[in-house]
């Protein structure tokens, strides 16, 4: 190329020079990506819209035991349903990929038709306490496409696959609470045995220690005091009977054994009484012949009972039965009071054995408090992780009920695959593009490599330069009659191929990008 071009009118003078050089290569090139659009085969896309639903009883009154992020568990459902023996029976249901099966091993057709599957989570900022309470994206909606060469079969697998996640959805959810409840129910079990054998171990323990439990120290105490209390009223009623018998004893040392020694001594106190009466009157005055006839009586009943050989003092003896009324009566109440105090030393014995009894155990208690202690500390424990398990285990099976009735978080088809009224491959426009692109790039380096090895001159400075002579004239291109003719012909049929060129154009477009109709509608709306 001459390397004094530099203005544009340069540049238009090359254009103009060589321009099929630029005309040629660029029709051949789009030419080519026209042919390009017409040999590829039509791919058609059918897609399905399946919305994430919530559970539709609030979490706040039954919990799911289907724990995790929709992305997770999507990750894990798009892996089941993608497995080599599902695809292989929708392959095999709809007889996918004739050809290729003939070509190709399962596993090689089953990749392709993996590559033909499309999934597309759709998520939106939603602010969730759970997860801190700022704007977090989650998926509330996913599409499934599937692209194959006849519009009704991609209608027909989308649909499929859409029901395929459905299932696949319900039956996940429903084995995982069944699973959590039946974990659950397994564990509680365990922890009742623990229960039940810590309870036989507190049951042992209480009745090797049924009288030295912690539980049992205030009612020992209290016990205690009572006995002693008991004890010391005990002795008092017995200082009070040994005193009682002292005093009993005392006076039956001064009654005699039988009535006449009773008699001789009242005797005597009337014989004295009548010596008195004598002194002061007559023996004719009544009381002295009243007393005087009751000595007599009584005389002559001493005669008729006389003394016993005892040796004089009266004494209770057992062989020896006493005729006195008052030393029987005093025998009686000291025989009384001697079995009182035989009874009460006999309680008073049984009371200090009861005491030390409850000494003891009180002593004892607290070695056993520190045992009995961490058996109750285990119970506790236990019956704390027992009732939690109960609490969880009835949640799992109200979830289980609620996955059951399909009340949960469910997927449901808003948009179900339709059949596609257009391929969406090839993408004709971008291939039409890129040939005008590249034929455009083709003719411009035509037309360089031609300017660059042409070595004419033809601006009469350059040629002065050259040969270092003046220029002295210049012959002007000398146009006939013929050359007019030539050039009204060149246009008239440049313009009618311009114009077949647009016709062509707006057909191809019509048919390969979009009606004209509709792209009419759509520009008569935004205008």
């Amino acid at each position: 190329m001459e390397e004094d071009v530099k203005t544009i009118r340069d540049y238009l003078d090359i254009v103009k020079r060589r321009r099929w050089a630029i005309v040629l290569p660029l029709c051949g090139v789009f030419l080519l990506s026209f042919i390009v659009t017409l040999v590829l085969p039509r791919i058609y896309r059918s897609t399905s819209t399946i919305l994430i639903e919530e559970q539709d009883i609030p979490p706040e009154y039954v919990k799911t035991t289907v724990t995790g992020y929709a992305e997770q568990r999507l990750q894990s459902i798009s892996q089941r349903v993608m497995s080599s023996q599902r695809l292989g029976e929708v392959i095999k249901r709809f007889n996918l990929y004739p050809d290729l099966r003939r070509k190709l091993t399962n596993d090689e057709v089953i990749d392709i038709m993996r590559k033909d599957i499309q999934f597309a989570a759709i998520s939106v900022d939603v602010v969730d306490r759970s997860r801190g309470g700022a704007p977090t994206p989650m998926t509330i909606t996913f599409t499934l496409s599937y692209d194959g060469r006849s519009p009704q079969m991609v209608q027909q697998v989308a649909n499929v696959l859409a029901s395929l996640y459905l299932e696949e959805n319900l039956k996940t959810r429903s084995e995982r609470a069944k699973e959590a409840s039946k974990f659950l129910d397994e564990e509680t079990r365990t922890v009742q045995d623990q229960l039940a054998q810590v309870d036989a171990k507190i049951a042992q323990f209480k009745e090797k220690h049924v009288n030295e439990l912690p539980e049992l120290v205030p009612i020992n105490i209290q016990t205690l005091d009572r006995v002693e209390r008991d004890i010391d009223m005990l002795r008092q009623q017995l200082r009070t009977a040994k005193e009682r018998e002292g005093y009993l004893q005392s006076q039956l040392a001064g009654i005699p054994v039988d009535a006449s020694s009773q008699d001789r001594i009242l005797l005597k106190e009337l014989k004295a009484k009548l010596v008195q009466l004598k002194s002061r009157y007559s023996d004719k005055h009544p009381d002295v012949k009243k007393m005087k006839a009751e000595i007599a009586e009584l005389e002559q009943k001493v005669k008729v009972d006389p003394p016993r050989a005892t040796g004089g003092r009266a004494r209770f003896q057992p062989d020896d039965q006493p005729d006195n009324p008052a030393y029987i009566s005093f025998a009686a109440q000291l025989s009384s009071v001697q079995a009182e105090i035989s009874t009460l030393q006999r309680q008073i014995e049984d009371l200090n054995r009861k005491r030390n009894d409850y000494y003891a155990r009180i002593e004892a208690s607290p070695r056993v408090e520190e045992a009995y202690k961490a058996l109750m500390a285990e119970r506790t424990n236990i019956q704390a992780k027992f009732d939690d398990m109960m609490k969880k285990t009835m949640e799992a099976r109200v979830a289980q009920g609620l996955e059951k009735e399909q009340m949960g978080e469910r997927f449901t088809i808003i948009d179900p695959a339709r059949l596609p009224e257009k391929p969406v491959k090839p993408n004709v426009p971008a291939i039409l593009l890129i040939g005008i692109f590249l034929g455009a790039g083709a003719g411009i380096g035509t037309a360089a490599l031609k300017e660059y090895n042409d070595r004419s001159i033809r601006d009469p400075n350059k040629l002065t330069e050259l040969l270092r002579l003046p220029v002295l004239v210049t012959v002007p291109v000398i146009v006939t009659a013929r050359d007019v003719l030539r050039q009204r012909i060149m246009r008239k049929r440049f313009i009618t191929v311009a114009i077949a060129a647009c016709v062509i154009v707006l057909i191809l477009f019509h048919f390969l990008v979009m009606d004209l109709v509709i792209l009419w509608a759509r520009l008569t709306r935004r205008l």
